[in-house]
């Protein structure tokens, strides 16, 4: 078997803040690769809600173009703050220490990554107005599931069941890795 490819400097200076901040929680490398190919295909202003400590801002910044600007909000000031760190001197990329709510300014965006978890668990309504037409939504942390609807730990997961079925989008839910998914929407 061979070694994993190497991932981007940008990614792995997001991987050392994290590690110094005790930070555990982040975007898993599929995830990040799926991100990077996406923002290579978007221009304009793409967002994040729930930063983190910078790993899945890294991964969009380590595919985004010249042409586009990532904007990422995170409501934990000591981690806005670590995240921030990485990106002091790209102008590509603007850290926000604040509610995702207060980005609706910054919109509309040609892709936006949301972390499907608590709390954050946005639906189509909350972003329909932040997401340009033809603009991408990528939501993470999803257990891939094989029936409809979908469940998960026993109960139907009507987070994935709103944003698969909502009409105003085309979604497909993709495997990233064997134990997890992701669900890519695109406003129509």
């Amino acid at each position: 078997m061979s070694a994993p490819p190497e991932l981007p400097d940008v990614v792995n200076r997001a991987f050392a803040v994290s590690r110094k901040a005790g930070y555990v929680s982040f975007c898993r490398n599929e995830t990040g690769r799926l991100l990077a190919a996406l923002a290579a295909t978007r221009g304009g202003t793409l967002a994040e809600f729930g930063t983190g400590c910078g790993v899945g801002t890294a991964w969009l910044r380590s595919g985004v173009r010249e042409d586009a600007r990532i904007v990422t909000a995170e409501l934990d000031p000591k981690l806005a703050k670590a995240a921030a760190e990485i990106f002091v001197d790209d102008p590509q990329v603007e850290v926000v220490a604040a509610d995702w709510a207060t980005l609706f300014d910054k919109g509309p965006f040609s892709l936006l990554f949301l972390d499907s978890g608590k709390p954050s668990a946005v639906g189509p309504d909350q972003v329909w107005d932040l997401v340009e037409e033809g603009g991408i939504v990528v939501l993470d942390d999803f257990t891939p599931c094989e029936h409809w609807p979908p469940t998960y730990a026993g109960r139907v997961d009507t987070l994935r069941e709103e944003w698969l079925s909502d009409e105003r989008f085309a979604a497909v839910e993709v495997m990233i890795a064997p134990d997890a998914s992701a669900v890519i929407a695109t406003r129509r």
